[in-house]
C-alpha cells in the first residue's frame, strides 16, 4: 500500500466532515445525487468526496458505469452553473477500487444545472447533511469571502430623516473624547453621515447603511430592522448572578453603558516596587476596550446572537456571533490586515481613534496579562456552519 492509498484510508477511518463526504456506488450513484454533492461541498468548504464508500466508512467499490473515472470532471462541469471544475482519480485499497473526488471551496455560489443550490452543515448529533441554500443566507457566504460588507447595504423601512438626532451628538463627543478624526467636527450633519459611510443614496432618496442604522437609529427602529443586534452583560460572583443585562440601544450608547456597568467592576490592588506604589486592576481597561470593539464591530449582524460579555471573580470573556473571513485562521489572525474599506472599521477608527486591528488587540491584552502576571488570553473561533 503506497502513501497515497495510506492517506485516503486514514481519512476514512475519521468518517465524514465538513470537507470529507462518502458516496456509496454499489447500486451506480445517480449523476443527479452526485453532482448534487459536489456542488454542496464546493458552496460549504470544498473537500473530498469519495465514490464507493459507504456512510459507515466500509470500501465498497466503484460500479462498472464509474471506472472510467476520467469523464467525471466533464460531467461535473456540465452539470454544475458556473462549472466546478474537480479533479478525480481511482485509487485501489486492499483490492476495493474507488474514486477520490477533489471539489474546491466555490467563491460565488453554485448550483446544479437543474437549479439545486445546496449546502453543508453539522447536524446536532456531529454528523453532516446536505441542506438547501436559502438567499437570506448568501450574504453570510459573501461577507465571510470578505466579498460584501453587509454594515454598508442600505435599510429599507427607513430613511436619514427618522434618525435619533442626541446619536450625532454622541458620535462627536465620541471624537473629542477619544481622539477622533478632528477634521469631521465642522461638517454639517448630512455631512457628517455620508463622510463615516452612515448614509448612501437610493433613488433620489437619502437611506440609512445598515452602519448608520446601528450608530443613528432608535432602540425601536433597531428592534424591528436589525433583530440580530443584542448586547448581554453578565458579571457572576461564584455560581451567583450579579447583573445580566441586555442592550439594543444604538452602538455608541450601548458601548458607554456596559462600560460603566464593566469599570464599575475594577478594582485596584497596589503593590510596592522599590520606592513607587503601582496599582494593578484585577481587569485591564484598555484590553477590554479594544476586545469589546471588536466583538461590536466584526460581528456578523446577520446571525442570531448577541455579543455577550461575561465577568466573573476570575476572567473576562467577551464573544460573538459569526467566525473567520475567508482567509484567516487561528494561525494567522494577528498578523492579519482589515481591508480599507470596511465602513464599520473606518467608522469606529475614525470617531474612536482606533484601528481595531487584531494585533491591536493581541498586544493589549499581552500587555494586560504581563503587567498582572496572569494566564495568558485564549482566541477561539468555533465551528460555524455555513
Amino acid at each position: 500500500m503506497n502513501t497515497k492509498e495510506q492517506e485516503l484510508l486514514a481519512l476514512i477511518r475519521q468518517s465524514e466532515s465538513m470537507t470529507l463526504e462518502f458516496k456509496s456506488d454499489a447500486k451506480c450513484l445517480p449523476d443527479r445525487e452526485l453532482v448534487a454533492a459536489v456542488v454542496a461541498l464546493a458552496n460549504s468548504d470544498g473537500g473530498k468526496l469519495l465514490l464507493g464508500v459507504e456512510d459507515d466508512g466500509k470500501i465498497s467499490g466503484l460500479h462498472a458505469n464509474h471506472f472510467n473515472t476520467k469523464g467525471l470532471p466533464a460531467l461535473i462541469a456540465n452539470k454544475t452553473n458556473p462549472p466546478v471544475v474537480v479533479s478525480a482519480e481511482q485509487i485501489t485499497i486492499d483490492g476495493v477500487t474507488i474514486a477520490s473526488i477533489t471539489v474546491p471551496r466555490s467563491r460565488q455560489l453554485v448550483s446544479t444545472s437543474d437549479g439545486l443550490l445546496l449546502r453543508r452543515r453539522l447536524k446536532l448529533d456531529g454528523r453532516t447533511e446536505a441542506v438547501p441554500f436559502y438567499p437570506h443566507e448568501f450574504i453570510q457566504r459573501q461577507s465571510s469571502f470578505g466579498l460584501i460588507d453587509p454594515s454598508a447595504m442600505p435599510v429599507i423601512g427607513i430613511t436619514a430623516d427618522e434618525v435619533d438626532p442626541l446619536q450625532r451628538h454622541r458620535i462627536r463627543e465620541a471624537i473629542r473624547r477619544f481622539g477622533g478624526d478632528q477634521s469631521l467636527l465642522p461638517l454639517a450633519d448630512h455631512e457628517l453621515d455620508g463622510a463615516l459611510g452612515l448614509t448612501t443614496t437610493i433613488d433620489g432618496t437619502i437611506r440609512l447603511t445598515v452602519a448608520g442604522l446601528l450608530l443613528l437609529g432608535n432602540e425601536m427602529e433597531l428592534r424591528r430592522l436589525l433583530p440580530a443586534y443584542e448586547v448581554a452583560f453578565q458579571f457572576m460572583h461564584g455560581t451567583n448572578v450579579r447583573i445580566n443585562e441586555f442592550f439594543r440601544k444604538p452602538l455608541l450608547q450601548t458601548f458607554e453603558e456596559v462600560e460603566q456597568l464593566f469599570k464599575a467592576r475594577v478594582e485596584e490592588e497596589e503593590i510596592q516596587v522599590g520606592l513607587f506604589r503601582v496599582p494593578i486592576p484585577n481587569y485591564d481597561r484598555r484590553a477590554f476596550r479594544e476586545a469589546f470593539v471588536n466583538a461590536l464591530v466584526h460581528r456578523d449582524y446577520t446571525r442570531l446572537g448577541a455579543v455577550h460579555v461575561k465577568l466573573d471573580e476570575t476572567a473576562l470573556s467577551i464573544s460573538s456571533p459569526g467566525g473567520f473571513v475567508e482567509g484567516v485562521t487561528l494561525q494567522n489572525f494577528w498578523l492579519w490586515h482589515l481591508a480599507p474599506e470596511i465602513p464599520c472599521s473606518l467608522i469606529l477608527s475614525s470617531v474612536l481613534g482606533w484601528l481595531n486591528a487584531p494585533v491591536v488587540v493581541l498586544t493589549a491584552f499581552l500587555k494586560a496579562c504581563y503587567v498582572m502576571a496572569v494566564l495568558l488570553p485564549t482566541i477561539a473561533c468555533p465551528m460555524i456552519p455555513r
